[in-house]
């Protein structure tokens, strides 16, 4: 159920259920919540404990001489993974992000109770909230997740005053069902 702008208000400020954004995205809005998303999606302190430990068993056993070859495989294990966690942290966002000629455009972007307007020099659509089955908020952005890894990304740096922040945040509330929090 929509606010009603004249009902409602946040301190001084009349509370609107339309917000309207306008942006360009920045390497480091994408980066970042492309790190986000991969945070929320990989056990990421149990992934580097388990790194380390098996890397520490590997030295150990290699080491020893009974048993190098099981130290070197466990060491060459424990490297791989390392290696694969650090090239989707450090290298492949950036690549997505520079990749996607869709990120140089400059969107506006309307979001309301009835849906979603989005628009750029190559889109014009109207989207339904129920495309938009969950969402990650962090520190910098909102990431809407439509499908199991495809998301839109709402950059905070993107709003212009904390009423609108909080108009935006809770007509997410009000419209997508689930909502992790990865802000505080």
């Amino acid at each position: 159920m929509p606010f009603d702008s004249d009902d409602q208000t946040h301190g001084d400020y009349p509370m609107d259920s339309t917000v309207h954004l306008s942006f360009r995205y920045s390497e480091q809005d994408y980066v970042r919540a492309m790190r986000a998303h991969l945070r929320s999606r990989l056990r990421l302190k149990i992934d580097i404990v388990v790194i380390v430990l098996a890397a520490a068993l590997g030295f150990y056993e290699w080491r020893s001489l009974d048993s190098a070859w099981w130290g070197i495989s466990l060491v060459t294990v424990s490297a791989v993974f390392a290696l694969i966690l650090a090239v989707a942290f450090g290298i492949v966002p950036g690549m997505a992000f520079r990749g996607e000629p869709k990120f140089r455009d400059e969107y506006s972007l309307t979001f309301s109770g009835e849906g979603i307007h989005f628009q750029t020099a190559h889109i014009n659509s109207h989207l339904e909230w129920s495309m938009y089955g969950r969402a990650l908020i962090d520190a910098y952005s909102f990431v809407l997740y439509h499908g199991s890894r495809s998301f839109t990304v709402i950059p905070k740096r993107a709003f212009e005053t904390p009423v609108q922040l909080a108009n935006f945040e809770r007509l997410i509330s009000e419209k997508i069902p689930k909502i992790s929090r990865r802000d505080v």
